[in-house]
């Protein structure tokens, strides 16, 4: 139980970060930021080839769910605007 909810928040600052970075903060609340933090992190691990649920937070894992996210809002922004902004 708690490894989920350790999940939900740090997917939660992942998502905030993101939005921050992608100029999305005030267009989603804190379930998209959880959304888009915890898909980001599967993302980012699909790309650079590492595991997020290995058990341990490290900067790395951190920084590769962090670019996932953005990347995953940057396709959302692609799709719904016609261009990232």
């Amino acid at each position: 139980m708690v490894g989920f909810i350790l999940w939900l928040v740090i997917g939660g600052v992942i998502g905030w970060l993101a939005s921050i970075v992608m100029r999305t903060d005030a267009q989603q609340g804190i379930l998209l930021n959880i959304v888009v933090g915890i898909v980001g992190a599967f993302i980012g691990g699909l790309l650079f080839g590492g595991s997020i649920n290995g058990g341990a937070i490290t900067v790395m894992t951190f920084v590769t769910s962090l670019v996932g996210a953005i990347i995953l809002l940057a396709i959302v922004n692609l799709v719904r605007r016609g261009a990232v902004r």
